[in-house]
């Protein structure tokens, strides 16, 4: 915060912040008359859109008092925006502007009284906010001058000696020294402790508790060659301090980091152990270790108490640094020398396990990607000869080949906690470096707060301590906030296994040099760029881009390529390769780039498709910057870059490769889709560019807003157990932050994340569908990008060291823990009820509910995902197809009876399949519609199906165990039954699975049937939380009949990241503690309730509905509340059935759908909560005009704005309109419309005759028709069958 005074002695507390596009009309209320002749006639939204810094002051009424919006190219219309530095150098002398460090002022305004002090805070605050810029030029038309405000900072511009100066414009040039100079930087001494100890006691007293009062004195006193300490000075005062050291313990480090493209941060020794022997000698297991957090990362360089970022100083450095870039350029190629990169088993957080542990781990491909040979787009396997063939395939995998790649040996169906068919990966390689160490390490730092963004300043003194060393390194805790110093390190991955609890961070002295360019490439770069790129995936392909740009400049099909180079002091260090996005019109309708950019702010060719881009690790973090010169040079303002699936085929991933600045960029979200009856709109159909059929990829996306804008990053390692819905969604909420980058998202889970195989609509009809995810929409939210993955069970819970462990074996560490596993079906347990005796079910001796804890036989199989689908799909074809043999599935939910339908589309015909259901649990059967039940009944009947209902597994052949099931043996409550099958298939009761109980309660979680949770999602642990099935409310809610299996998993999910994130997100009000319940209520949630299948008989079955407990239909629709149904069609007639219910206020509250026919599933979901006018009165209709089939009535073209994915934000702007006053003293419509309810519960017609009659006659009316019409304009392309006026 900043106070302006104004010449009036009126004084505002200002604070900067960006400018944001609804800033525009309070911006043009400060335009002056002497601001045209300045800038020109210019569009404020399009300026804010396209600037690279936007910055406006405001005052604490939020009152916009000023604004400035700067760029990396002048605002001259004559010249190129790819060639200002050559323009700029035929006039003035300005060698040492570069892209780098000069921006452009191209608007200015504030308000008149405040116009100095506005001008001056916003210079002050550009030069902080990029700590490279040094220079800041202003070019106005020939005639204009500066107003005062501007003439203080900004002066005219010297000419070189006898020119003349451009011809229709004058420049002037700001310095950064005047406003924001570059910190002097000097050896510490004693006296300076006084100025240093109330900085230190401001931000950290733990020194001083552990050290004593006097303990940076002594620190600076026991200065000597291996350790110094450095001073920040601002006009003779110590503003901040860093304490380096040159005994770093680089074997400690490269056993717990990747650090191969770092050549282990040793210096090159002749006796280096680079690759791997080729019959390497097993070593012994060795137990695993923690260290605790306090215990020193490497020698003292762990004792890190607080740091910030800034830009590297101007002042000159030792020629030998300036070779730095020789040193580095092979650092890409390092990776490759090594298989310690070569192997996917590494993890984003310390994840310790035994040396012969099982537990695959697979990294995120936005962090692999740096340096690492092993990142794949087309797959991320485990070892390299599984990741060749995947990447050498030609072909996508067929539904076939995936169900048998998943195959599993017939002992992976037992009930162990290691995962099935997952291969156990080879021993993980370490290279070992004999060399002399090559990093200094910092110690100890601490800056003012005022001045933290100048905090790189330090770092040119501290190599010229160490001037025989390349590396800078620093480990801080993972909950420590990444401060601007570190902003510009790179942070190192953490290695499988890794015995230190601290994250790494390192700065080659290569960084330091300002000599960074971005240039087009030409063919004399060809062997620097193969060299760089060697050891990246698909690296085949940038090459051979790099050879057609420099052959011809374009594609075959006369596509236009943009290639550039990345160069310091003439040396090759990155390439990008760029084309112009083809499918922009696509990627406008099928993702959400409009939450980043003004669509009809960008032309189309200013979008751009990136291919490739590399950067070599030592000058990551120029990585924005380059980015920012693509976009300047090759006059574009968006790049979009696709992340492919990883089944997909090579010729889909085309030219691609991946890319090592993808976080950078920011992930799109996908937008859900209308299902157009294109047989019915004909020509009013949508254009062929937004309805094509393309392979679905994850989109990620920078513009040039982005490209100064900084990511607060999240280094606290969360850990997500269980792949359900609930955890899906927590995941992708984190990930779609684009404000935020979460470096450890962990998820732990039996088969990784879903989403992840080929699509196979017989392996996903398998089971039923909470339609809360499909496979589609895992695809376009790539979790892989952003999120590590450990295939495995959670088996324990050490809440002490704040471990999780994995398959007995491996340690994963958390901060925040999530258990969100959900319930799985299990194996079923006999009663072992002996039905020689005719015992019935009250008769059996062992309860049906316990777990199963013996070897399961070979052909019982329970599927609770697509990994288990598959797996069962392929022994069913293999074996149970050919073979005269029965299936005998057991249960009464909607995956039994997917199952029974599945079997019969694999071809087993009726005769051979037995459904045995148990007594139900509720007492609703799974549909809760005797309509539906009746329907799948008698298609079962009709297909010869045995089906027994009310019976429990009482044994497996008849008690005599054995490896497979030939017969099986069931009570009920009269007489018993015994049945021959060949394979049975589970799907009695989910329950928790055992492995996770047992970690659960030996943990001293509570644990009460399900995992107890509070309102907030907490266990007794504030750093454990629990959601989803698995979890129930504590008892003193008093609600033991509502868990989260009443509600919509998804929304769950939502709902707890939501309530996470206010522990990372600086924008959110920080939660230091579970809030206190002022009333014990559980939270309740809006999204409705999905279940849907394919069905004995061919029926494909949609229901919808509120969040609600297990109560009979018929005793719901006897209550007076209830509202009405409407019903049309019968189940296998024409039409299909379709059951409408709408509620007592008129609103969509159940939706029930049984065809023969696909549903457009997306469409009848968007009916939930629409009040019956949004739909035309459908019951109205029903009733009076005899419409008889809802399916053609939600088809017709009328209603698809109703489905299309901004509609809602439609309604919410319309309900505004109604709720706001049009005036001062004038009430809104809904206050009228409470009034009345108010005074009489409910209005009679002459009450509501007025109420519409002062509606029709009130701007009200006009508004909300106009923003209809805005809403279908703006959204033309997805809904060209409206007409607009002028139309007709």
């Amino acid at each position: 915060m900043t106070t302006l005074v104004s010449p009036q002695g009126a004084s505002e507390v200002i604070n900067a912040r960006r400018t944001e596009s609804l800033d525009a009309p309070s911006i043009l209320k400060l335009v002056q008359p002497e601001t045209e002749n300045l800038f020109g006639l210019v569009n404020v939204v399009n300026l804010i859109e396209k600037a690279v810094l936007a910055v406006t002051l405001s005052n604490e009424k939020d009152e916009v008092l000023g604004h400035a919006a700067f760029f990396d190219y002048p605002n001259v219309a004559s010249v190129d925006q790819s060639k200002w530095e050559d323009w700029l150098g035929a006039f003035f002398d300005c060698k040492n502007c570069t892209p780098l460090n000069t921006l452009f002022l191209h608007y200015f305004v504030a308000k008149r009284e405040y116009s100095h002090g506005v001008a001056r805070e916003i210079v002050r605050t550009m030069f902080n906010a990029v700590p490279e810029m040094h220079f800041c030029f202003l070019i106005v038309p020939n005639g204009a001058f500066p107003d005062s405000a501007l003439a203080n900072i900004f002066k005219p511009l010297d000419k070189l000696e006898g020119v003349k100066g451009p011809d229709n414009c004058v420049v002037f040039l700001c310095h950064r020294h005047n406003h924001v100079p570059v910190l002097h930087i000097r050896q510490a001494r004693v006296e300076d402790h006084d100025d240093l100890t109330p900085i230190f006691n401001r931000q950290s007293d733990m020194l001083k508790m552990t050290y004593g009062d006097f303990f940076l004195a002594e620190l600076i006193e026991a200065q000597d060659e291996n350790m110094q300490c450095l001073i920040a000075e601002v006009e003779g005062t110590a503003i901040g301090f860093m304490s380096v050291c040159n005994i770093v313990n680089t074997g400690l480090l490269n056993e717990c980091f990747e650090l191969g493209p770092y050549h282990g941060l040793s210096k090159p020794h002749p006796d280096d152990e680079l690759e791997a022997p080729k019959t390497p000698t097993p070593s012994p297991p060795t137990e695993p270790e923690q260290m605790s957090d306090d215990k020193p990362a490497s020698g003292r360089s762990s004792a890190t108490d607080r740091s910030t970022d800034s830009k590297q100083q101007e002042s000159t450095m030792d020629d030998g640094r300036k070779d730095e870039t020789e040193k580095t350029e092979e650092m890409k190629s390092e990776a490759g020398k090594s298989e310690v990169t070569g192997t996917a088993s590494k993890v984003s957080q310390s994840v310790t396990g035994t040396a012969d542990t099982e537990t695959r781990v697979k990294p995120k491909l936005s962090e692999a990607a740096l340096g690492e040979s092993s990142s794949s787009l087309l797959s991320h396997g485990s070892d390299h000869g599984s990741q060749k063939s995947a990447t050498s395939q030609d072909k996508p995998e067929s539904a076939k080949s995936s169900r048998a790649a998943a195959s599993p040996p017939a002992q992976s169906l037992s009930p162990k906690p290691v995962t099935p068919m997952i291969p156990k990966p080879r021993k993980r390689f370490v290279p070992k470096y004999k060399g002399e160490p090559n990093a200094f390490c910092i110690q100890l730092f601490i800056i003012d707060e005022r001045y933290e963004m100048r905090s790189m300043d330090f770092l040119p003194k501290a190599f010229e301590m160490f001037p025989d060393r390349d590396f800078c390194a620093m480990t801080v805790p993972h909950l420590v906030p990444e401060f601007p110093l570190l902003q510009k390190f790179m942070r190192a991955t953490p290695r499988c296994p890794s015995i230190l609890s601290q994250e790494l961070y390192l700065f080659h002295g290569a960084g330091l040099l300002k000599d960074f360019r971005v240039r087009p490439a030409c063919t004399s770069d060809s062997e620097s760029v193969e060299k760089l790129v060697s050891s990246l995936d698909l690296h085949e392909n940038l090459i051979a881009d790099l050879q057609q740009f420099n052959k011809a400049r374009r594609d075959d099909d006369g596509t236009e390529i943009q290639a550039y180079v990345a160069t310091c002091n003439q040396k090759v260090v990155g390439i990008a390769v760029v084309r112009i996005e083809e499918d922009i019109e696509y990627i406008r309708s099928h993702y959400n780039i409009e939450d980043f950019i003004y669509y009809n702010h960008h032309r189309r060719d200013e979008h751009g498709h990136l291919y490739h881009f590399a950067l070599n690790p030592a000058f990551a973090h120029f990585s924005k910057h380059f980015l920012k010169e693509i976009l300047r040079q090759g006059h574009k303002t968006c790049l979009y870059y696709p992340v492919y699936p990883p089944f997909t085929s090579r010729e889909v991933v085309g030219k691609h490769s991946l890319v090592s600045a993808m976080n950078d960029m920011v992930p799109v979200r996908p937008r859900r889709q209308i299902t157009y009856p294109l047989e019915v709109l004909g020509s009013n159909a949508p254009s062929e560019r937004v309805l094509q059929t393309k392979e679905q990829y994850s989109l990620c996306h920078i513009n040039r807003k982005l490209t100064l804008e900084p990511k607060v990053v999240i280094n606290a390692r969360i850990v997500v157990v269980g792949a359900s819905d609930t955890g899906v969604a927590l995941l992708e909420t984190f990930v779609f932050c684009p404000h935020l980058r979460f470096n450890n998202l962990t998820l732990i889970s039996p088969h990784g994340l879903p989403g992840e195989m080929p699509p196979d609509e017989v392996r996903d009809q398998m089971m039923g569908t909470s339609h809360c995810y499909s496979q589609d929409e895992y695809t376009q939210t790539s979790l892989r990008t952003w999120v590590n993955v450990v295939y495995g069970k959670m088996t324990a819970i050490d809440r002490k060291k704040k471990n999780v462990v994995v398959n007995n074996s491996t340690l994963v560490p958390y901060d925040h823990l999530i258990i969100c596993t959900g319930q799985q079906y299990q194996i079923p347990a006999p009663t072992e009820a002996d039905i020689s005796r005719l015992a019935t079910s009250n008769e059996a001796p062992n309860s049906p509910d316990r777990w199963f804890r013996g070897t399961p036989p070979k052909n019982v199989f329970v599927v609770n995902d697509a990994y288990d689908a598959a797996v069962t799909l392929y022994w069913v074809e293999n074996h149970l197809v050919n073979s005269p043999g029965k299936a005998l599935v057991y249960g009464n939910c909607l995956d039994a009876y997917c199952c029974v339908q599945t079997l019969m589309s694999m071809g087993i015909t009726g005769d051979r399949i037995i459904l045995v259901e148990p007594p139900l649990n509720y007492q609703t059967t799974c549909f809760n519609n005797e309509t539906v039940d009746a329907a799948v009944l008698k298609a079962m009947k009709d297909a010869g199906i045995e089906v027994y209902s009310g019976y429990l597994l009482a044994q497996w052949n008849d008690g005599k165990g054995g490896e497979e099931v030939i017969t099986a043996s069931f009570t009920s409550s009269t007489k018993p039954i015994r049945l021959e099958c060949e394979a049975f298939f589970s799907y009695y009761k989910k329950k928790v699975d055992y492995e996770a109980f047992r970690a659960i309660n030996d943990a001293c979680l509570v644990f009460d049937g399900r995992l107890v949770i509070d309102a907030s999602f907490h266990t007794n642990d504030v750093s454990i939380r629990g959601a989803g099935t698995i979890t129930k409310f504590q008892r003193r809610y008093h609600a033991d009949q509502w868990t989260h299996s009443n509600f919509n998993l998804k929304e769950v999910g939502i709902q707890l990241a939501n309530t996470m994130l206010s522990l990372f997100d600086p924008t959110l009000e920080s939660e230091r503690e579970p809030p206190q319940e002022i009333v014990n209520l559980i939270p309740m949630y809006r999204s409705p309730k999905i279940q849907g299948g394919y069905l004995p008989g061919g029926y494909y079955y949609l229901h919808i509905g509120k969040p609600s407990l297990n109560v009979p239909l018929d005793v719901q629709m006897a209550q007076r509340d209830c509202g009405a149904e409407w019903i049309t069609g019968t189940p296998g007639g024409t039409p299909d059935y379709f059951r409408l219910h709408m509620n007592q206020y008129k609103t969509v509250e159940t939706v029930t759908c049984l065809s023969k026919q696909p549903i457009d599933t997306s469409n009848i979901i968007c009916l939930y909560g629409l009040h019956e006018r949004y739909l035309n009165d459908p019951a109205q209709r029903c009733v009076v005009y005899g419409s008889n089939d809802f399916y053609s009535y939600f088809r017709q073209p009328w209603c698809l704005a109703v489905y299309h994915d901004r509609f809602a934000d439609f309604r919410d702007e319309v309900r505004e309109l109604l709720v706001t006053r049009p005036a001062d003293g004038v009430e809104a419509l809904e206050e009228k419309v409470r009034q009345l309810i108010d005074e009489d519960l409910q209005m009679n017609d002459s009450q509501k005759k007025n109420l519409k009659n002062e509606f029709s006659t009130s701007r009200s009316k006009r508004a909300v028709e106009t923003r209809l019409l805005s809403f279908l304009s703006y959204n033309y392309y997805h809904l060209p069958m409206y007409a607009k006026p002028g139309m007709v």
